[in-house]
């Protein structure tokens, strides 16, 4: 199978050498081919030029891109989006007064859906999570990091584990697994919590490693969720099973689970809608990834995360749709990236370069994603006609996709 997509107004984010990570202001330079082609075969991209310079390729699929921008897929590094159900009445109650915190505390929030994804069988669930995944790809995501988290016991969470198994492979875009081990704190262990976390430590994550599916693990760092002995306590036994951190920390709170992800070689740290001095300093010479997560801030109208601080301080970022049925119920990159520019005072550049190359990264992927390079995976969107990628974030109601290339195959 080959493509070849010609007369593209402009080719973003091509790389001639492989580009794995952007930071500080070279976050601002966001690299345009004007009237180019790019030449795809199986699922590989081949080439790529000048139009000038396309005289005697031939494929077996031709793509008139005339007036469209052509750029990588976004790659979406923190999602929930395996869980059964939804939570629209907390939505309601939440526009009645009631806080995040306050809904959990009554039994609902992660708890609620916990209880749902139990008694939802695993046909179901991945019935509902394959098409959550498929609405996602048709908006211009072609990788995804998938958590568990809503299992809340052993069994549950294996399950959860092994429907992302099943979506990987059975959908073209790239998954990689997480587990969230310790997303919150069940019912029956309100008052004893060290024996859950025991139970995580002791039975989940030796299991879960048993099945070879999740590549990272995560724990929701928080107050009257896991506090820093915590983490560290799941983070050591994870490291003992090759599971590398991916971890939520400072969503409401600055416990230094910053400096802790840093100190375990977090591959990402994600939310940090409340940051201070230390955490930036922490996060400078690491190979950790900072993730704002918008659409959650957006949601429950909490803080945004203050990209402008971490930019300028030389520092990358990646953005992400945290998509869950409680604080983010939507999966579109195309909006994250709207809300990165108007909310997060990021750049175009700045925020397409945040969910291609640095959404990548985040989900240790970049050396074959997130860009366009030679000999990297051809995950592509095509765009309606516009007259500037400028456009992408401005129009934050519309979707500017028209096509998608997910893997060689053209959807």
């Amino acid at each position: 199978m080959s493509i070849l997509i010609t007369n593209i107004k402009q080719l973003l984010q091509v790389h001639k050498h492989n580009l794995t990570v952007l930071k500080g202001s070279e976050m601002q330079r966001l690299t345009v081919k004007e009237n180019a082609y790019v030449y795809i075969e199986h699922d590989t991209i081949i080439e790529y030029g000048k139009m000038e310079n396309c005289e005697g390729i031939e494929a077996e699929t031709v793509i008139d891109a005339t007036g469209k921008i052509v750029l990588p897929s976004w790659c979406d590094s923190h999602t929930h989006i395996v869980y059964a159900g939804d939570r629209t009445s907390e939505f309601v109650d939440r526009i009645n007064g009631l806080s995040y915190a306050e809904i959990a505390n009554n039994g609902g929030g992660i708890l609620n859906s916990a209880k749902l994804l139990q008694d939802t069988s695993e046909d179901d669930l991945y019935n509902q999570s394959i098409k959550r995944l498929d609405e996602l790809i048709k908006m211009g995501t072609g990788a995804v990091e998938i958590k568990t988290g809503y299992g809340l016991t052993v069994e549950a969470e294996l399950k959860m584990l092994r429907v992302i198994k099943r979506i990987k492979r059975e959908s073209l875009a790239l998954i990689t697994p997480t587990l969230l081990a310790a997303h919150a704190i069940p019912e029956e262990y309100r008052n004893k919590k060290q024996e859950y976390i025991k139970l995580i430590t002791e039975e989940l994550i030796p299991k879960a490693a048993k099945l070879n599916i999740a590549n990272y693990i995560d724990v929701f760092c928080e107050e009257s969720y896991f506090d820093i002995k915590d983490t560290e306590a799941i983070l050591k036994v994870g490291s003992k099973y090759n599971l590398r951190p991916k971890i939520h920390v400072n969503q409401f709170n600055i416990l230094g689970g910053v400096a802790l992800g840093v100190k375990h070689n977090a591959l990402s740290v994600d939310h940090l809608e409340e940051m201070n001095d230390k955490d930036i300093k922490a996060l400078k010479n690491s190979n950790t990834m900072p993730v704002a997560l918008p659409g959650c801030s957006y949601f429950l109208g909490i803080p945004y995360t203050p990209a402008r601080k971490l930019i300028d301080a030389g520092l990358p970022l990646a953005i992400a749709t945290d998509y869950n049925p409680g604080s983010a119920p939507s999966g579109n990159m195309n909006f994250v990236v709207s809300a990165a520019c108007i909310k997060l005072k990021m750049t175009p550049e700045e925020a397409i370069n945040a969910a291609t190359v640095n959404g990548a990264y985040a989900m240790g992927i970049s050396n074959m994603y997130g860009s366009i390079t030679r000999g990297k995976k051809a995950n592509l969107i095509i765009t309606k006609p516009m007259n500037h990628y400028s456009e992408i974030p401005y129009a934050f109601a519309h979707n500017p996709v028209e096509q998608v290339i997910i893997n060689g195959q053209l959807l």
